[in-house]
């Protein structure tokens, strides 16, 4: 099996360990395969690839998107980031929980974020680069922002003063979010 994966305290948020092959020319993974990526559970049909490049301190999230929901295959490719998803699903014993991880380019890991959650990052080095794969296209009417800092969550993020786009600075509260009629698609 080309991947394997490992589970996080957040159920269905998942680490995919692509198997690397390396020698002294470099190194060779697959990043996805639909009969293997099948075969563990995971989503097989990915509609769309993003790819962002930012500067150190810029923190990008808490984003999800509900109609039509959307999960994502996220990975870093140049420099290194504070990833940072939480659950956001009605009713989930883990509602409101985040499970975080410093990766860098070198790690190699991809971490699957199902619908029902918000992710996001902060990039720790200047061209930090961050592909993912999108299990719906972006529907910009139907995107959510959680506030990056909500006191309710506590993310301890690696900088206090991070660069973030006006959307992401009128983020709402999970709170908020779990007061509007659109929440109700993430029922756990």
């Amino acid at each position: 099996m080309a991947f394997t994966i490992e589970p996080t305290h957040l159920e269905g948020l998942l680490i995919v360990k692509p198997e690397v092959f390396g020698d002294e020319r470099g190194f060779f993974m697959e990043i996805y395969r639909s009969d293997s990526f099948a075969a563990l559970g995971l989503p097989s049909n990915f509609l769309q690839d993003n790819h962002s490049r930012s500067a150190k301190g810029v923190l990008r999230g808490m984003h999800f998107q509900w109609d039509p929901p959307q999960g994502k295959l996220v990975r870093v490719t140049s420099g290194r980031a504070f990833l940072c998803m939480v659950d956001i699903r009605k009713g989930s014993p883990t509602l409101g929980k985040y499970f975080s991880k410093e990766v860098d380019a070198e790690t190699r890991i991809e971490i699957w974020v199902p619908p029902g959650f918000a992710n996001g990052f902060c990039a720790l080095t200047d061209k930090t680069e961050i592909q993912y794969k999108c299990t719906s296209i972006y529907n910009n009417k139907s995107e959510g922002s959680i506030l990056w800092n909500d006191p309710e969550i506590g993310i301890p993020w690696t900088v206090s003063e991070p660069v973030l786009s006006e959307k992401d600075k009128r983020g709402m509260t999970l709170k908020q979010w779990l007061q509007t009629p659109m929440s109700d698609v993430f029922t756990y």
